[in-house]
């Protein structure tokens, strides 16, 4: 079921806040989809989404190889009959205010600092289109 970015329900908020482990979804080269374990964090009113990996990671190989502009992905998360999914353009980013605020974000919902990595960049999801059941 379709939620409206602008204005997502309470519930569907509530559930993106909640410590769950999502998957993000990237296109190979080949178009064949690549589907990876991650956390998210999101922040609705900027309809922003937010992955930290490491920049020599597959997810950021392939964001990258679509060009400035951008990739399409998903991310989504489930949990019995509640799911939901953001998707979006993702961007990379190693600019460190970016990467720290992400990883204050991360430890926010996750309760828990990441380990320390000097290559960690950001994946940011300008979100688009939101579905799911919170």
């Amino acid at each position: 079921m379709a939620q409206d970015v602008r204005d997502p329900d309470a519930d569907y908020l509530a559930f993106w806040r909640e410590r769950h482990l999502c998957t993000l979804t990237t296109l190979r080269p080949d178009g064949t989809p690549h589907v990876v374990p991650v956390g998210v964090t999101y922040e609705s009113e900027a309809r922003l989404a937010r992955v930290i990996t490491g920049k020599d990671s597959m997810k950021v190989a392939h964001i990258l190889a679509a060009g400035p502009a951008g990739a399409r992905v998903a991310v989504c998360q489930v949990h019995r009959r509640r799911w939901a999914t953001l998707e979006g353009v993702a961007t990379v980013s190693a600019d460190p205010d970016r990467v720290a605020d992400a990883v204050g974000r991360y430890a926010a919902r996750y309760e828990r600092e990441p380990r320390p990595n000097p290559d960690r960049v950001v994946v940011e999801i300008a979100v688009d289109r939101a579905l799911g059941r919170g």
